[in-house]
Order: C-alpha cells, then structure tokens, then sequence
C-alpha cells in the first residue's frame, strides 16, 4: 500500500514540475528565439541568443520526459542546472517568478535522486531489462548444469568398470595368500572341509623293494616237534676193540 502511495505521489511530481517546465518553453517557443533572445539582452544575459535556444530546448524535452517518466534521473539534474543557471544569470522571465524557479529546480532535483516510481516508462524499461538478465542468466545456468550432468554421466561407467577389471586379479591374488597362510600357520578348516579320522597310511623306505628270500626245504630226517627241528640221532662209535 505504502508502495503505491509513493508511485502516485510520484507520478503527480512528474506531471505537475515537467508541465510548468514545458509550458514554459512553449511559451519561448511561441515567442520565437529572436524576442526570447531580446528579452534575455534586456535582463543582461550574456550571449542571448544561445541562452535563448538552450533554455528552450532543456525546458520543452525535459518537462516532456519528466512527465512521461524517461530518463527521470538525467532530466531531473538537466532541469536543475538550467533553473540555476537561470537564477545566476538572469532574473527569470515571466510567467515564473524567483520562487517558482527555485521550488521548480528542488523538484527537478528530488525527482532525480528518488526515481519516476513504478507508474513511468523507466520502470517498463527495468522490468524488461532485469526479465531478460533473469532469463539470460536463467539459460546459462541450465547450460552449465547440462554440462556437468553430461560430464558425469560419462564418468560414471569408467569408474564403474575399474572396480570389476580390478577384482578379479585381486581376488585370485587374496586366494593364493590365504592358502599360503593357512598352510604355514595351520589355519583352522574350513566347514566344508573333512574333519573324520582316518588311518595314516603306512610309509616304506625309500631304495628298491627287498626280494624275499624263499625259506630253505627241511632236510631228510628232521621232523618238526612244537615248531622246532628234531635233532637226528646220534650213531653209536664203533669200538676199537675187535
């Protein structure tokens, strides 16, 4: 609400100093340069005839762009420094007084600093701007987020792969270790590994198997009591006596 209220009064500022503005540089322009130029001889304005056209043409163009809201910021400090040259030059020329001519340039001048309002052709003028800033910044944000989105994309399968092409030597690599350390360490088994006993097998010395040797034919005679040879008889020795 209170934003609306000072566009208002703004746009009232604008119509009512650029209009006297106007008004009176119609009014030199009715007249014509030359007797505009005559009466600034008269009031002792040096160069008349420049003051003339100069103070015409600031008055006619900047009171119409000060009502219309164009460039408020320029025309208002313009507005201002042609009311005080006026005032330091020459007395003003009628219809405006010396009061009028120093409340027309404090106008001029706050209009430049506090701006036309939203109601003015410079607030069309900025909101087209920053819409096109906003959508030209809008675009390249988009462009540099389908950039890094492409860039990602194509990153993420590479580091997907490594990973696989490197597992399997690493996995072979790990086996082998673990087989080692479980050998030398005596790792306890694994549970799909046989844990019943078992007879050892009986070891031979190495070299060439020995040959049996056939055991030998009981000689004529011999009996074998209880697993033992029986001696054989003994003779009788023959006497020596005959």
């Amino acid at each position: 609400m209170k934003q609306a209220l000072r566009d208002v009064a703004a746009l009232v500022a604008r119509v009512g100093v650029g209009g006297i503005f106007f008004a009176n540089g119609w009014t030199k322009l009715e007249d014509g340069l030359t007797a505009t130029g005559a009466k600034f001889l008269q009031q002792g304005a040096p160069a008349p005839g420049a003051w003339a056209t100069v103070t015409m043409l600031a008055e006619l163009i900047g009171g119409a762009l000060l009502i219309a809201g164009l460039g408020v910021a320029v025309t208002g400090l313009i507005l201002f420094a042609e009311a005080l040259g006026v005032f330091l030059v020459a007395p003003p020329l009628n219809p405006i007084s010396m009061n009028e001519l120093i409340l027309l340039g404090a106008a001029a001048i706050l209009l430049a600093v506090v701006g036309a309002g939203r109601l003015s052709v410079d607030h069309m003028v900025v909101i087209r701007r920053r819409e096109s800033e906003a959508a030209d910044e809008f675009a390249a944000d988009a462009e540099a987020d389908r950039v890094i989105a492409s860039l990602r994309d194509a990153d993420t399968p590479a580091r997907q792969s490594r990973p696989a092409e490197d597992a399997v030597p690493q996995t072979e690599e790990t086996g082998r270790q673990a087989e080692e350390t479980g050998q030398q360490a005596g790792d306890a088994p694994s549970p799909m590994t046989d844990t019943m006993p078992h007879p050892r097998p009986r070891t031979r010395p190495a070299g060439p198997p020995a040959t049996e040797e056939p055991a030998p034919a009981p000689a004529t005679g011999d009996t074998l009591v209880a697993g033992r040879k029986k001696p054989a008889p003994r003779g009788r020795r023959p006497s020596s006596e005959g």
